[in-house]
């Protein structure tokens, strides 16, 4: 496994993601170019054969359309060999009724997981995060969320961000709390009340001077 730019030892939103090359179940992986033009989530496991994560692992690969569909690769990331991963993902398939059809990273080493600030030394020293990173298709982060290790992850929210992400990158819009695809958005603070009607030919609603919603633009 080789880190390609070391000096980023965090990453934060904005940030362009660190660039790597690894092992994985589907080979080596070198990830801007393995991303190519894609959008992407990178999801990290504090180890194999973990029960939380087999769960996560399964529901994911169930998603597989979802993500597909979104224009997302998905991969993920643990610390134990390929080898072991391999094994992992016969009891994957096995308990969850499914296949895991995207690589698993290997990083035995921590190089991976350092670069993404996956490692937190107050929960442990010697497990990463289960953390999830989403990457736009310029390679930057657009999201970052860690979740305790009691807690699975909701990887149907994970697709509702994204929903929102790829929403608000082509659109002059936000998302209020708790939105879905199909539901009003609101117009954001930059766009003058006088020239909403132009930008938005669906129509929009005042409800204060900053708060302002309109039907969602792209369906």
């Amino acid at each position: 496994m080789i880190a390609l730019n070391l000096k980023n030892m965090s990453i934060r939103l904005g940030d362009l993601a660190p660039d790597f090359i690894a092992a994985s179940t589907e080979g080596n992986i070198k990830f801007h170019e393995w991303l190519g033009n894609s959008w992407g989530v990178l999801f990290s496991h504090p180890a194999d054969f973990t029960p939380v994560c087999t769960t996560e692992l399964g529901t994911v690969a169930k998603l597989k359309n979802e993500f597909e569909k979104r224009n997302v690769k998905v991969i993920a990331l643990s610390v134990d060999p390929v080898e072991t991963h391999y094994e992992w993902i016969n009891d994957i398939n096995e308990t969850q009724n499914t296949v895991v059809n995207f690589p698993i990273i290997a990083d035995p080493i921590f190089e991976v997981s350092k670069l993404y600030d996956f490692v937190h030394p107050n929960a442990s020293d010697k497990f990463t995060v289960r953390s999830v990173v989403i990457l736009d298709p310029e390679k930057k982060v657009k999201l970052i969320i860690t979740y305790p290790a009691s807690t699975g992850r909701n990887f149907d929210e994970i697709l509702r961000v994204i929903d929102s992400l790829q929403l608000t990158a082509n659109y002059q819009v936000a998302t209020p709390a708790n939105w879905k695809q199909g539901e009003d958005v609101v117009v954001i603070p930059a766009i003058k009340t006088e020239d909403i009607a132009a930008k938005f030919p669906k129509g929009f609603t005042e409800i204060k001077s900053y708060l302002r919603t309109t039907p969602q633009p792209n369906i």
